[in-house]
């Protein structure tokens, strides 16, 4: 049996109330934040001053509804519409398994902290890995595909809050 994660750290963000966090790092990218490593893993942290860039991955502890996740929902950005799409082909917070994936800019690493731009989650949100992003590897060549995505226009630090229509108020995603 395979030992069940461990969180490695925390994030600490201005960020309160999911409703008024930005739905995506790269919709945020000025906002800084910190994530503070938990001490039996600052060792990991050699050599990622080198990077640019790093993947976040999150527990999303603390759903905007209680009990399990609808498979298919109404994402923030098509709040508007009211269109339903499997929690799959979205990357809203409430999923089977609550996994944040956040791309964050490292501005600094000093010791047991990490100072990024690209504020998408809430304070004390506990991280589950951090790893290096590598554009050779990351990036996808051309112009990929990216769904309903294309169809919408994502403003800068637009919150679910800003999204406001006529599925407003339901569990959603993005």
């Amino acid at each position: 049996m395979v030992d069940p994660w461990r969180a490695i750290g925390v994030v600490h963000t201005s960020r309160r109330d999911l409703e008024r966090t930005p739905v995506q790092a790269g919709a945020n990218r000025a906002e800084e934040g910190t994530l503070e490593i938990h001490e039996p893993y600052v060792e990991g942290l050699a050599g990622l001053a080198g990077f640019d860039y790093a993947w976040l991955l999150t527990w999303l502890d603390r759903p905007d509804t209680p009990g399990p996740p609808s498979l298919t929902q109404v994402p923030y950005l098509l709040r508007r519409t009211g269109r339903r799409l499997g929690i799959f082909a979205t990357r809203g917070p409430r999923r089977p398994n609550p996994i944040g994936l956040s791309l964050v800019r490292i501005l600094d690493v000093t010791g047991a902290t990490i100072r990024f731009a690209g504020v998408d989650l809430l304070d004390g949100t506990p991280v589950v890995d951090l790893k290096p992003y590598v554009a050779r590897f990351d990036r996808p060549p051309g112009e990929p595909a990216c769904g309903w995505f294309d169809e919408v226009a994502v403003p800068d630090g637009v919150t679910p809050a800003d999204l406001a229509g006529p599925a407003a108020g339901r569990p959603g995603s993005v």
